[in-house]
């Protein structure tokens, strides 16, 4: 075989080498970025992660929204219809944000209750996130429970 064209081969398989290893090394970083949409239920029934950042999707409960005199602490609970999980949050809250009004919350779940860094209202009337509707929708079918004493 031509010393050029045996150059050229291991050439092409070296450049392979490193896009697969590349590729892998994004993947792997990409992965530890990502934060899941959980319901209340799916909390509940320990599926989100214990100790990992993750999103908290579902309806502000009415009767529960509770701000802490003189600071931006505020805690609510969020349910997909079937369970409810407490959410505290220190910080502004969104403008769209009100009881009965669909949430996306950012954070941890700290013992019981998921302790928030970022809420987010959902835009208008019209508008849910389609992983929350399907989890309310099955929700609904499931159970019919309302915003209740916890």
């Amino acid at each position: 075989m031509n010393p050029t064209r045996i150059r050229r081969i291991w050439l092409i398989v070296l450049l392979l080498v490193v896009a697969a290893v590349a590729g892998t090394l994004i993947t792997f970083a990409m992965q530890e970025n990502m934060t899941y949409l959980f319901t209340p239920t799916q909390v509940k029934n320990n599926e989100a992660p214990k100790d990992a950042r993750f999103r908290l999707g579902g309806l502000v409960c009415e009767g529960t929204v509770k701000r802490t005199e003189g600071t931006l602490a505020v805690s609510f609970s969020v349910t997909d219809r079937v369970n409810q999980v407490i959410v505290q949050h220190e910080g502004i809250l969104p403008d769209m944000f009100k009881e009965g009004t669909s949430i996306i919350a950012t954070g941890k779940m700290q013992g019981k209750q998921f302790i928030a860094s970022e809420v987010l209202a959902k835009h208008d009337e019209t508008y849910t996130p389609k992983e929350v509707q399907d989890a309310m929708k099955k929700a609904r079918e499931l159970h019919t429970k309302s915003c209740g004493a916890l």
